[in-house]
């Protein structure tokens, strides 16, 4: 019986071509790996490009000793630390498309100081459960729609929700607007609590600002009762000739961070718009005490600031001697902010 050979003989043309195909796609890597490897620029280049990526390193790992006395320069990195995670791909291609491995090899460490930084906030580290369901939002006092804000906000089946940042000829609008779902309500200032369960011991909070902008009072939930914070921090600004003006903000910071150190409760929840991110060093004297439900059971960063692109999370819930089970933004309103969500276990 006759029989036909396949293989060819020279590997390049017999056949299906299959066999050559290989051997040339082969020969191609091993060519690319020979000039790679006898191209004694691939150190030499991209020398700037690893020097980026040094500063990126030290700017993270170092960030709390950039000094505030330069326009709250420390606080102001410390706001957006997590952003510089977006030049990070950039060095990488620049890197490739030099063919850099000096390059290549100092991204290492960047990437792996945001990842120990940030990782743990990209991933969804929510449960189920939760005792309690709590909701903040600085709902802007120059708000067109109250009435459609008061409504989203209740459609958020929160058991308690804080609001800041409110205008006094509005206040009515929210409590009409809220009074159905949340029979319980005090306004102390500019800020407010309603509830579905019963407050007790409503009060405003001095926070150094010589008008009321936190208060506290009593949820008395089926566990037990849970003291609440509201809080309203100064704003800040960025100003070509001043830098991050907080000052203010730092002051009413402190002032709240003691009045939560000194409540004996056993149970605590921070409600608020603070005006800084947990990463910054001047909201220590509050957040060295609490935890952030965000960080302990978010998913992703939880930005709430500005609604339109946001960038920060500078509106927060922290819990002392709860667990945080869930942590979330909720969808936007006609607010420059968006409303934060959290479920807590006691």
């Amino acid at each position: 019986m006759a029989r036909v050979d396949m293989t060819g003989t020279d590997g390049r043309g017999g056949g299906s071509g299959r066999p050559g195909f290989r051997s040339g796609s082969g020969t191609r890597s091993r060519a690319l790996l020979d000039r790679l490897r006898h191209d004694r620029g691939i150190w030499r280049r991209g020398v700037l490009l690893a020097l980026t990526a040094l500063v990126l390193t030290f700017l993270m790992v170092f960030h709390a000793e950039i000094p505030n006395r330069v326009g709250n320069l420390g606080s102001l990195t410390e706001t957006f630390l997590p952003w510089i995670g977006l030049f990070l791909p950039v060095l990488l291609v620049l890197a490739l498309l030099r063919r850099s491995a000096t390059a290549l090899i100092a991204l290492l460490l960047p990437v792996a100081v945001w990842l120990n930084l940030f990782g743990g906030l990209v991933a969804d580290k929510s449960a189920a459960g939760g005792d309690l369901t709590v909701a903040t939002h600085n709902v802007n006092a120059d708000n067109p729609d109250p009435e459609g804000t008061a409504r989203r906000l209740a459609a958020s089946g929160a058991d308690v929700l804080a609001l800041e940042e409110l205008k006094g000829d509005m206040v009515p609008v929210y409590e009409r607007v809220l009074a159905e779902a949340y029979p319980h309500h005090s306004v102390q200032g500019t800020v407010g609590l309603w509830s579905k369960l019963p407050l007790r011991g409503a009060e405003p909070v001095d926070i150094h600002m010589g008008w009321t902008r936190a208060m506290r009072a009593e949820v008395m939930t089926p566990k037990g009762a849970v003291r609440v914070y509201v809080a309203h921090l100064p704003s800040v600004r960025v100003k070509l000739n001043a830098g991050f003006t907080a000052n203010q903000r730092d002051t009413s910071a402190n002032a709240l961070g003691e009045a939560i150190a000194a409540d004996r409760g056993e149970r605590v929840v921070l409600l608020g718009d603070l005006n800084g991110t947990m990463n910054d060093r001047a909201l220590n004297a509050v957040t060295s005490q609490m935890r952030s439900t965000q960080g302990a059971a978010g998913d992703g960063f939880g930005f709430s600031w500005p609604a339109s692109f946001p960038m920060a999370r500078i509106d927060q819930i922290m819990v002392r001697g709860g667990e945080p089970m869930a942590s979330w933004t909720l969808p936007e309103t006609m607010s420059d902010h968006l409303p934060v969500a959290a479920r807590i276990g006691f």
